[in-house]
C-alpha cells in the first residue's frame, strides 16, 4: 500500500514554497520521494528553509524567484523550469489576500489579487500541463480556499479568485483528465499562517473562528502534507475535478 504513495523519482514544482502552507507541502513531497523545485517572489538565493527541509529528507532542491503577479515572468519561469527536466507534480500554492471593504477595493488592489492568485496560475499550468498531457501523465494540485464555497468578509478580490480557482481545476480536469493528468484542488480551513494573522490577532474574530470549527483549533501548515502527497501520488490516480476541503470540519458545521 506504501507504494501507492511513492514519488521517489518524480520532480514537484511548488510555487509560494518560501513559508506557510507552501513550505509544509514541498517538505512532505520531498518526504515522500519527490525532488523539489521551489518558487517564491522572495525566495533567498541560497539557505532558505524550504530547501534545508527538502535536501534534509534526501532530495534535491532547485530555488526560482518569480512574481507571479507578472505573466511574463510565468512564462519564463515555465521555460527556465522545464529546462532542468520534465516536471510531473505542479502544486499552485502561491497566493495573496488584500483585505479591504468592497467600496474601498481600488482597481489595483483586485487587478494584482486576480493576476497572482487565478491568472497567473492558468498560465503557469497551461505551459506544465501541456508538457504533462504530451507525456501522457502528470498531477496539477491547486490551492483553493474556503473561499472556494464561500464569499468571505472584506476580500472580494481573494474570494473571486479562489471560486475561480474551483472552476480552473474542474475546467482542466475536463480537458486533461483523458491524456493522464489529474488536476485537483485542496480547499485550506483556517490555517495559522501569516495570512491568518490579522483574524488570530482578533480576539472577537479567533474567539467565532474557534466556535465553529469541531476540531476546536486552528489548522497547522502541516495539516496539508498528506492530502498533497495522496494527491500527487498514484493513490488519486482516479481522483479527477475534486476540491477536496481540508478545515477541522468548518464547511460541515
Amino acid at each position: 500500500m506504501t507504494a501507492l504513495f511513492d514519488l521517489s523519482g518524480r520532480t514537484a514544482l511548488v510555487t509560494g514554497a518560501r513559508r506557510g502552507i507552501g513550505l509544509a507541502m514541498a517538505e512532505a513531497l520531498a518526504v515522500a520521494g519527490a525532488d523539489v523545485v521551489g518558487v517564491s517572489a522572495r525566495l533567498e538565493p541560497d539557505g532558505s528553509e524550504v530547501e534545508r527541509r527538502v535536501r534534509g529528507a534526501g532530495r534535491r532542491f532547485t530555488g526560482f524567484r518569480a512574481d507571479l503577479a507578472d505573466r511574463a515572468a510565468v512564462r519564463r519561469l515555465a521555460h527556465d523550469v522545464l529546462a532542468l527536466g520534465p516536471i510531473d507534480i505542479l502544486v499552485n500554492n502561491a497566493g495573496t489576500i488584500i483585505r479591504t471593504p468592497a467600496a474601498d477595493h481600488t482597481d489595483d488592489m483586485w487587478d494584482r489579487v486576480i493576476e497572482v492568485n487565478l491568472s497567473g496560475q492558468f498560465v503557469l499550468s497551461r505551459e506544465i500541463g501541456r508538457t504533462m498531457t504530451a507525456r501522457g501523465h502528470g498531477k496539477i494540485i491547486f490551492t483553493a480556499s474556503l473561499l472556494s464555497f464561500q464569499g468571505g468578509v472584506t476580500v472580494p478580490g481573494y474570494a473571486a479568485s479562489k471560486s475561480g480557482i474551483a472552476g480552473l481545476t474542474k475546467a482542466l480536469a475536463n480537458e486533461w483528465a483523458a491524456h493522464g493528468v489529474n488536476v485537483n484542488a485542496i480547499a485550506p480551513g483556517y490555517i495559522a499562517t501569516d495570512n491568518t494573522r490579522a483574524l488570530r490577532d482578533d480576539p472577537e474574530r479567533d474567539r467565532a473562528i474557534l466556535a465553529r470549527i469541531p476540531a476546536g483549533r486552528w489548522g497547522r501548515p502541516d495539516d496539508l502534507g498528506g492530502v498533497t502527497v495522496f494527491l500527487a501520488s498514484a493513490a488519486s490516480d482516479y481522483v479527477n475535478g475534486a476540491v477536496i476541503p481540508v478545515d477541522g470540519g468548518w464547511l460541515g458545521r
